[in-house]
């Protein structure tokens, strides 16, 4: 069933901050290309950066993990967020957005957010 993992913010962070725990295990599903991105993912990363050297590593990253994106992705989104009442349970539109295509792609969602953790299906979460 799983056709591929994606990093939520969360443990993309703590991999770029080279935390052991995540970092090892992080790094062999990027040598393997199991690791699947959305561009929102990586503007939120953006976001955060600090620096103009940050900012390369984010992108040189962005450039590197093919994507899941398609047209109409925030759109629908937002009606399966509208329908699970997602905004109830404190998941906003990106998280939202995020766990909408993870279950789309059939693919695992690695993340830290216990939100996120409590709602999502066990199939559709990584753990290690």
């Amino acid at each position: 069933m799983v056709k591929g993992l994606v990093f939520d913010t969360s443990v993309w962070i703590e991999y770029f901050k080279a935390t052991p725990i995540y970092f090892t295990s992080c790094q062999e599903h990027l040598d393997r290309s199991s690791v699947y991105s959305m561009e929102i993912i990586f503007a939120e990363l953006l976001q955060g950066a600090r620096s103009g050297r940050e900012v390369a590593i984010i992108n040189g990253y962005y450039e590197n993990i093919p994507e899941l994106d398609h047209r109409g992705q925030i759109f629908e989104a937002g009606l399966f967020a509208q329908k699970e009442g997602l905004i109830g349970e404190g998941i906003g539109l990106i998280d939202s957005i995020i766990i909408y295509t993870t279950i789309n792609h059939g693919c695992q969602l690695w993340t830290l957010d216990k939100r996120i953790i409590n709602y999502l299906d066990k199939d559709y979460l990584y753990q290690e």
